[in-house]
């Protein structure tokens, strides 16, 4: 009997039942209560950040996480760093938010490129997704225009966009891992690692960072092509469509499966000229999101991946909610507050005592992400102080 078996039991055990929503939480929360949220989290990223600017550790820390190569780990400690700097980015400054993320940003410009850890793993690519988003974030801030940040900016920028180039599928999008027989250029690819990009790829464009526009014109596409017609979006491109899906079984690309791709790939299209996009499809998205939130729930940090109804599994929370609040950013103004308070509750309910949020029972590095997408979400529709 393998000694993974027992482990896994007892980390099940003490995981409780992660499926219970918490009681007595509000349907909906307004403002207030939500900002001194957001602020609970930013602090937590305050303190939790590294001596050298960075957040997270870049090593295996727990059993549930062990199986993937070292380099797996150093990338999702640059993604993680990089989306804490995409949330810094947001908030309101304060002495102690513009240190931090001068600090996170300086870490960000000078770390070493994530590395592919396998011929199966590509899982680098997240850090240079997230870490090519900051890095344009950054540099259209005005706070960064001057001494030498625009050319750091750029400098890494280009760095993590070499990545992308080197690793978009011949279909146009980028996955996290490859499928036999194993290639240079990884094969698969996935709706919503694609979909992230698309906004920072567009301003890439625009600021001359980008050389061949075409790695947007494909990877546009490869998204387009992922929409089903159930309002869904697969999670990866079929160009047999799950008819499973469509005719309302129990399947990852049926829209309870698909919540947490579907706000991402509509905000990603839209941010990137996709004119399909309309508030029609917005709201659609959003009020799936809202009514099937519960299948959201039942996968909250089971560790085992896909486990849950429909095959969703608990990484996808904070991803998706954070992405919900930047679909919402896309209708017009009069709507946004109404959505924002039913959106807010099912992510303050799960923040814990000190700031933080975790959905998936993994390393420092699934703290410090959904913590600040916890930050990013609750700050988009508060209004100025």
């Amino acid at each position: 009997m393998s000694i993974a078996a027992p482990l896994l039991a007892l980390a099940l055990l003490a995981a409780g039942p992660a499926g219970e929503e918490p009681a007595g939480a509000p349907e909906t929360m307004n403002a207030p209560p939500a900002r001194a949220a957001r602020d609970r989290g930013i602090a937590w990223l305050a303190a939790a950040q590294n001596a050298d600017g960075s957040w997270c550790t870049g090593v295996v820390e727990g059993v549930l996480e062990m199986g993937f190569p070292p380099a797996a780990y150093y990338a999702w400690k640059v993604a993680a760093s990089a989306i804490a700097c995409l949330a810094l980015l947001e908030v309101e400054e304060t002495p102690a938010v513009r240190s931090a993320l001068d600090r996170g940003l300086a870490w960000l410009c000078a770390a070493e490129s994530p590395r592919r850890g396998a011929d199966w793993d590509v899982d680098h690519v997240w850090g240079a997704l997230y870490g090519f988003a900051a890095c344009v974030e950054a540099a259209r801030d005005p706070r960064f225009a001057a001494a030498d940040w625009p050319a750091r900016l750029r400098e890494a920028g280009g760095r993590y966009l070499a990545i992308l180039e080197r690793t978009q599928s011949p279909r146009g999008g980028w996955g996290y891992y490859d499928d036999p027989i194993y290639s240079k250029r990884p094969k698969w690819d996935t709706s919503f690692c694609t979909a992230l990009v698309l906004p920072a790829l567009a301003a890439g464009v625009e600021m001359g960072w980008v050389d061949d526009p075409r790695i947007l014109v494909r990877a546009r596409g490869y998204v387009s092509r992922c929409a089903l017609p159930n309002g869904a979006y697969g999670y990866d491109l079929d160009l047999v469509p799950r008819m499973g899906a469509i005719a309302g079984g129990e399947h990852i690309d049926a829209v309870p499966g698909s919540l947490g791709r579907v706000q991402v790939c509509n905000w990603g299209l839209a941010r990137a000229g996709e004119r399909k996009i309309t508030p029609d499809r917005v709201r659609e998205g959003l009020e799936a999101f809202l009514r099937h939130h519960r299948f959201l729930d039942v996968a909250w940090t089971k560790p085992v991946p896909h486990e849950a109804f429909y095959y969703n599994s608990g990484y996808f929370y904070a991803f998706g909610h954070y992405y919900a609040a930047e679909a919402i950013q896309l209708l017009p103004e009069a709507e946004r507050e109404a959505w924002h308070a039913r959106l807010r509750p099912h992510l303050v309910r799960r923040q814990r005592a000190d700031g933080s949020l975790a959905d998936f029972l993994l390393g420092s590095y699934t703290s410090v992400a959904c913590t600040a997408f916890l930050v990013l979400a609750l700050d988009l529709g508060l209004p100025a102080p």
